[in-house]
C-alpha cells in the first residue's frame, strides 16, 4: 500500500479515518489496473492477496476481473498466501523500499519496530526479495513490481526480469512527487499486460541461488534471542539471526515466524 501513487503518510495506511479511506481507494485503483492489464494480456483467473497491515483493506465486491480475495493477517504464507505451482505469474503492487535502504516513502521491512536490516545471500533486500522466496519455491516468476524508484532498484539483484512501474519519486521517507492516479493506473495496466504476455517461457524465476541465507538484523538483543527460538533461525550475533536452507518456502515461513514471535520482545 505504501508504494501507491498519492500515499505519503501513515494516516493513509491505517484506519479508521478519512485519510485511510482515501488510501484504500488509491490502492484499489492500482490493484484493479493490474487486474485489467493481466486480463488484456490473456489471464483467465486472478487471485488477490491483501498484504498490508491487518490485510483487509480492499472492498472484495469492487475488485475487477471477478478476482478471488485472500484476506486476514493470520495466513501461513502471509503476503504470498494463495500462490502455488498452478500460477503463471506473480504481481507485487504498491510495494515500498526496505528499512535500511535509500529514503523511500514509508519504508520498512515487515515490522520496523523489530527489523533494522535484512540481507539475502549477502545483498540488502526488501519485501519484494523476501517474498520472492515463495515464488521461487512454487516455480512461478515475478512479472510486475510497482512502487517508487528505490523499490524498483531493490528488485534488480533477484527480480531483474520483472516489469517495473515507478508511480512516484520518493524525496524523503515522508514526501514524494506522485504521478496522477489515472496516469499511474494506465502505466500499471500496461506493465501487467506485458508481464502476462511474457510469462510463458520468457520470464525467469527469481535469481536466488540455493542453498540461500537470509540474515536478519533485529533492533535489540532481546529480539534476536526471541527470534532464535523459531525453527530454522540461528542467532549469529548480538542482534542478528540467520535463516539458511535449500527450501525457499521453509525459509520464508521461518522468517514470518520471526516477525510474529518478536512482537513479544517489543512489548506487544
Amino acid at each position: 500500500m505504501e508504494g501507491v501513487a498519492g500515499i505519503v503518510d501513515w494516516s493513509q495506511c491505517r484506519g479508521p479515518g478519512p485519510a485511510y479511506e482515501e488510501g484504500r481507494l488509491l490502492l484499489l485503483g492500482e490493484v484493479n489496473a493490474a487486474i485489467d492489464g493481466a486480463i488484456a494480456g490473456g489471464a483467465t483467473e486472478i487471485v488477490c492477496n491483501d498484504s498490508h497491515g491487518t490485510m483487509n483493506n480492499l472492498d472484495p465486491a469492487a475488485l475487477g476481473g471477478r478476482a478471488s480475495y485472500v484476506s486476514g493477517r493470520h495466513k501461513p504464507l502471509y503476503m504470498m498466501q494463495g500462490l502455488d505451482a498452478t500460477a503463471d505469474v506473480v504481481f507485487m503492487v504498491g510495494y515500498h523500499g526496505s528499512i535500511s535502504g535509500e529514503s523511500s516513502v514509508l519504508s520498512h521491512t515487515y515490522n520496523p519496530s523489530v527489523i533494522s536490516h535484512v540481507e539475502l545471500n549477502g545483498v540488502r533486500v526488501g519485501e519484494s526479495g523476501i517474498n520472492a522466496l515463495v515464488a521461487l519455491g512454487c516455480r512461478v516468476p515475478v512479472g510486475l513490481i510497482t512502487g517508487d524508484q528505490h523499490t524498483a532498484a531493490e528488485a534488480d539483484p533477484f527480480l531483474s526480469d520483472a516489469e517495473r512501474v515507478v508511480v512516484k519519486e520518493s524525496l524523503t521517507r515522508f514526501g514524494a512527487a506522485n504521478l496522477h492516479p489515472e496516469v499511474a493506473r494506465t502505466m500499471i495496466a500496461d506493465g501487467a499486460r506485458r508481464a502476462v504476455e511474457r510469462a510463458a517461457g520468457v520470464l525467469r524465476l527469481p535469481a536466488i541461488a540455493l542453498p540461500a541465507t537470509l540474515e536478519v538484523q533485529m533492533q535489540t538483543a532481546d529480539m534476536a534471542e526471541v527470534a532464535s527460538w523459531v525453527r530454522g533461525a540461528e542467532r549469529t550475533g548480538v542482534r542478528a539471526v540467520s535463516i539458511r536452507g535449500d527450501d525457499p518456502v521453509a525459509m520464508f515461513r521461518s522468517f514470518v515466524a520471526v516477525t510474529y514471535i518478536t512482537r513479544v520482545a517489543e512489548g506487544r
